[in-house]
């Protein structure tokens, strides 16, 4: 006779990823919120129940698929950035880096007055930047979505994320720095592992369009092989404590770039990436402790309200110099709102070079369950009142 109480706890996950997309299949016809805020919220009710109980090697498993899916999407998003168009309006970039700016100093300056230390303001100041590509991206793709607002959202994505990242490691060496006195450790830790990250994703983004041009027949071919490549170049950097997240960013980008055709395929990579993006939303809100929600809701909310006003502020003032309405801009900053994907992984990336910031950044589990559910919903609504989806009309 099997034990059943292992045998119940190997099916958990299984039968737990099975409810949740049934309940984001059956909640978007209801309801018509994004499926990612269902698939959110069903894995916090998860994670308060079983995670304490699981085997931990389950844990590392799902937690490697979820670094594949988003890294899948970063890809994607890395492969829909138009460099030229950047060049030939630079107040876009100079939109992105005024409101990334503006967003660190505001979240900053929200942590200090609820009395956080310095380099954990820092720190949660650097990860508020960022806006998560995988939440940007399944709500564009789910509603179909084109216009200016969609592409300057996922330019400013992309750009956010570059410089979040890069803050964070700088953040993260000082305070290796801080703490060893190893100038060695600190930028190993910091501008080691950005450039490591970065030459290897260059590098695919360089090889493999090469090697499907040598196999011919690209429109067939280019979706399994970009597909394969994320895959190995996400277990590599995630092996050796490098970074997925920018190596698969700069690979989509540098794929690009040299001009390989793409079939039709390529956006969500088929069913697989719609699976994947199942297991990476369910997970990362699993991971979310109920205790440390509730502990760091009132700073959460804070944040999450100074976050909202810089964004929305930083892009808006922008909006015309650029080239859209006053109206138009202010929707691009509503569009930004998803950031939980992207700072959950960053922060288990880092735990994993032996930096655990968890325990320091008391609000972190709210923030991230609280964009995790509102931001897809606002970045659909922003889509939706720029008139940039089939349904816009029907509103």
């Amino acid at each position: 006779m099997p034990d059943l109480v292992p045998m119940t706890y190997q099916l958990a996950w299984p039968f737990a990823i099975a409810v949740a997309w049934l309940a984001g299949e059956f909640g978007y016809r209801l309801t018509g919120l994004p499926r990612i805020s269902i698939y959110g919220l069903m894995g916090f009710a998860f994670g308060a129940l079983l995670i304490e109980v699981l085997p931990q090697s389950e844990t590392d498993t799902f937690m490697l698929l979820a670094n594949i899916a988003f890294g899948l999407m970063l890809f994607e998003m890395g492969y829909r950035i138009n460099l030229h168009w950047l060049r030939a309006n630079p107040w876009i970039a100079v939109m992105g880096a005024a409101e990334a700016i503006a967003t660190f100093v505001a979240v900053y300056v929200v942590a200090q007055l609820f009395g956080t230390p310095t380099l954990p303001a820092l720190l949660l100041g650097s990860l508020a930047m960022a806006t998560s590509p995988a939440g940007m991206l399944r709500v564009i793709n789910e509603q179909r979505s084109s216009g200016q607002v969609t592409e300057r959202a996922l330019h400013l994505s992309a750009l956010n994320c570059v410089l979040a990242v890069f803050t964070f490691k700088v953040i993260i060496g000082i305070g290796v720095f801080q703490t060893s006195g190893s100038l060695l450790s600190a930028a190993w830790n910091s501008l080691v592992v950005l450039a490591v990250s970065a030459g290897l994703g260059a590098l695919l983004g360089w090889a493999v369009p090469g090697l499907l041009r040598r196999l011919g027949n690209l429109s067939r071919d280019a979706t399994l092989a970009f597909a394969i490549a994320v895959i190995l170049l996400v277990a590599v950097t995630h092996a050796f404590k490098f970074s997925p997240l920018l190596a698969t960013l700069t690979f989509g980008l540098v794929a690009r770039h040299r001009r390989v055709t793409l079939n039709k395929t390529q956006r969500n990579f088929g069913v697989m990436g719609d699976l994947l993006s199942v297991v990476l939303f369910f997970f990362v809100a699993a991971t979310l402790a109920w205790g440390r929600v509730i502990d760091g809701m009132p700073l959460a909310l804070a944040l999450v309200a100074a976050r909202f006003v810089a964004k929305v502020a930083g892009v808006t003032v922008f909006a015309r110099v650029s080239g859209v309405s006053w109206r138009k801009g202010a929707l691009t900053g509503l569009a930004l709102a998803p950031l939980s994907v992207f700072m959950v992984l960053m922060l288990e990336q880092t735990r994993r070079m032996g930096v655990d910031l968890v325990d320091s950044l008391v609000p972190v589990a709210a923030l991230a369950l609280v964009l995790e559910v509102i931001g897809p919903i606002i970045t659909q609504r922003a889509l939706i009142w720029a008139n940039e989806t089939p349904d816009s009309e029907e509103e």
